[in-house]
């Protein structure tokens, strides 16, 4: 479980990215963030994996005190958080499965993986991982010759193969034509089913995440000011999200 206890971040130029946030995400939960740009969206995704520092408050993460881990306790936590960016973030002048295997290497002597020596486990799971995401045939196709799609599932791939209880994505299918995204979020959502991952996305195009997510939350100025299922969404709600007219809070969470 995730859970934010009165957390707030204020930047060093007086920016606030979070007010008192409050909020509790259920192992396998599905959660769509959403707001308008500089609404907090990101700062609240970045805090759960230690990428930001919180100011206040406490963020525990299946009871353990985030704020409090540094060192070999901050890595060996960051390994079971995945995080996906718009820009995918693969070495695009190598194959699939290589940026697929990159996923190992902190667990790895600096000599193995200077030299790139995989074990035959570790590749056979990699396989397993671009299985999983639908693309085992580009397993040994250069990142630079697939399509935005496949270089997202490949991104994707990497973070199922490190063996994550939680997945956070930052606009990760921003870059993506509609088509796509759709498929790439179905991928998400399967994996979020099938494998009980707890996955939060923070997305702009609100249908995608009112058509994936099972729960929005939405935040302005660095407010939570919605919280509840999707099938609570309202354009009363949506205007609250983005124009800040009021609306009662989502019950449930």
């Amino acid at each position: 479980m995730i859970e934010f206890k009165h957390v707030s971040k204020t930047y060093p130029n007086g920016t606030k990215g979070l007010v008192d946030v409050n909020l509790q995400i259920q192992q396998g939960e599905f959660v769509g963030i959403i707001g308008l740009s500089g609404a907090g969206k990101s700062t609240l995704i970045r805090t759960i994996n230690r990428m930001i520092d919180i100011t206040e408050g406490q963020l525990l993460v299946d009871d353990t005190d985030v704020s409090k881990l540094s060192g070999a306790s901050l890595r060996k936590f960051r390994r079971k958080i995945g995080m996906i960016f718009q820009s995918f973030n693969l070495v695009t002048r190598t194959t699939a499965i290589k940026n697929v295997l990159t996923s190992n290497v902190p667990d790895m002597s600096f000599f193995k993986v200077l030299f790139g020596l995989f074990t035959k486990e570790q590749k056979l799971n990699a396989l397993d991982a671009l299985d999983k995401v639908g693309i085992l045939d580009k397993a040994y196709t250069r990142c630079d010759q697939l399509s935005g799609g496949q270089q997202q599932r490949v991104a994707l791939a990497r973070t199922l193969n490190q063996n994550p209880s939680i997945i956070l994505t930052d606009e990760h299918v921003a870059a993506l034509d509609p088509v796509t995204a759709h498929q790439v979020m179905s991928d998400f959502k399967r994996i979020n089913t099938e494998m009980n991952i707890t996955i939060l996305i923070n997305i702009h195009h609100v249908d995608l995440a009112l058509s994936y997510a099972d729960r929005i939350i939405g935040i302005r100025a660095g407010e939570i000011v919605f919280d509840g299922p999707t099938s609570q969404v309202t354009q009363e709600v949506l205007d609250s999200i983005y124009n800040g007219s009021a609306v009662p809070q989502a019950g449930g969470h």
